[in-house]
């Protein structure tokens, strides 16, 4: 009964912010239709507390969603809606990700351009930083950039703040669903370290605050002005980081946790400092003050910073998805090989919106990249096989795979077969014999943190039958 009054409070509680969300809206609408009419004087300073206030409101929305969720997982545990619960807040926690993420990524890529693509010399007023045409949807654009803020502040100024800080929350509440959850199924790795699931999640959070202290303390250095010099010692940061995690975590995890380290960052930046700065302009211009140029010159610093970060995070939110990637055996080398590729094709498209060529960053990029394929390639000369028949096989395949890869898994954290993926009979296995050799053999990342203990002389049996033409008889 106590149950059951907590999670109707707490729905009573997501209603009424709901509601009280809804009627700031509303008033802040007509309070503007009263505006646009002269119907009213301007009221500036309670719209924009109207503003906060609604701001409030929805961080109250989303931490009483999250309340209920985590109360409906407790309420869940250790029953057969667990994982069915699990399966759907990971979908639709993914996709919010991935939205938002999306429209982060898609503004700080646009902006970026608009910065690298300005005309700043021909017919550009005194007032401007210059100015671009474009066409886009059937339709002509002109946008104007103010080398400070324009005479007067209009009061519908977009703000690109909400994408951010939604794609981080969104971020690690995923986290939390697919590896926190689950610790000791896909965060930690005994092979690599044998930790307790809570100092591992306390590993994993504390560190992103660490990284965005270390970066943040770097940023305030004069070495941020020295480009070349403040992306090295960012770099070498950022392997530190990584090398750590993959001494901490399960390799799969490390590079979610990096992919995390770098997001938080990210939108560290957006809260601590974009916005700030771009409040504090807001403010000077409104009130007539003199304005500081260093806050947009470092708000429009830190905005670059991230979108050399955008094609790293990207990697890592796919990487999960190939195991040739976090399967290797130094997982830390090929993901900052594909870190420092992707931030040096993203330097190469900033380059050419600017105009600049450089005839070596492309180049050197794609070489980087593909040294990435050249290093987790597999042998061209395995050892050498003796005959071995499906007999062999099939009891590995039953004794290593089949408690999570059967119609009716008997794991203690599957309960239904990954993906859709049996072992149930012969012609299930001869059907998979691609994956089998991709996972199991070449990555060896099957079973999950070799949970059931699949020895070397195992996957080498699996290795040659597979390669011998996986017969069944």
């Amino acid at each position: 009964m106590l149950y059951t009054l907590a999670y109707i409070a707490l729905l009573l509680i997501l209603v009424l912010l709901i509601r009280t969300t809804y009627s700031v809206a509303v008033a802040m609408r007509k309070e503007k239709d009263l505006e646009d009419q002269a119907a009213k004087p301007d009221n500036t300073f309670w719209m924009e507390k109207m503003g906060e206030s609604q701001g409030i409101l929805y961080f109250g929305i989303v931490l009483t969603i999250v309340a209920l969720l985590g109360y409906t997982y407790f309420l869940v545990l250790g029953t057969p809606w667990e994982r069915h619960l699990m399966e759907w807040l990971n979908i639709v926690v993914r996709l919010m990700h991935i939205t938002f993420g999306i429209a982060w990524i898609g503004a700080s890529f646009y902006f970026v351009f608009l910065e690298n693509a300005l005309n700043r010399t021909k017919n550009v007023r005194d007032e401007l930083a210059g100015n671009l045409w474009a066409v886009h949807g059937g339709g002509f654009y002109y946008l104007e950039k103010y080398k400070i803020a324009p005479k007067e502040i209009p009061r519908d100024l977009h703000w690109f703040k909400y994408e951010a800080y939604f794609t981080w929350i969104s971020g690690v509440a995923l986290l939390f669903v697919v590896y926190y959850f689950n610790a000791s199924a896909f965060l930690i790795d005994k092979n690599v370290l044998d930790i307790a699931p809570a100092w591992a999640i306390a590993l994993g959070m504390g560190s992103f605050a660490v990284a965005w202290l270390l970066y943040d303390a770097l940023c305030k250095t004069k070495l941020v002005g020295k480009g070349i010099w403040f992306a090295l010692l960012g770099f070498l940061i950022a392997a530190g980081f990584a090398y750590g995690y993959t001494q901490v975590f399960s390799a799969r995890a490390a590079y979610m946790h990096f992919g995390g380290m770098l997001g938080t960052i990210m939108a560290a930046n957006v809260f601590f400092n974009i916005i700030p700065a771009q409040k504090a302009m807001v403010r000077a211009a409104k009130e007539g003050k003199p304005l500081d140029p260093s806050l947009g010159k470092n708000a429009g610093l830190r905005s670059l910073h991230n979108n050399y970060f955008t094609l790293p995070v990207l990697f890592v939110m796919v990487s999960n998805h190939f195991p040739s990637t976090f399967g290797n055996a130094r997982p830390w080398l090929v993901l900052l090989i594909i870190s420092l590729g992707t931030a040096g094709i993203k330097h190469y498209l900033n380059l050419r919106e600017k105009g600049e060529l450089s005839v070596w960053v492309a180049p050197v990029s794609v070489l980087i990249l593909l040294s990435a394929v050249m290093i987790t390639a597999p042998a061209l000369n395995p050892d050498a096989c003796e005959e071995v028949s499906f007999a062999q096989v099939q009891p590995i395949i039953a004794q290593r795979c089949t408690s999570c890869h059967s119609s009716k898994p008997t794991d203690d954290t599957w309960t239904a077969p990954p993906n859709g993926v049996v072992y149930d009979t012969p012609e299930d296995i001869v059907k998979m014999k691609d994956k089998i050799m991709e996972r199991v053999v070449t990555t060896m990342t099957m079973p999950q943190n070799n949970k059931t203990g699949m020895t070397p002389e195992e996957r080498n049996l699996v290795r040659c039958w597979i390669e011998q033409g996986a017969r069944v008889k």
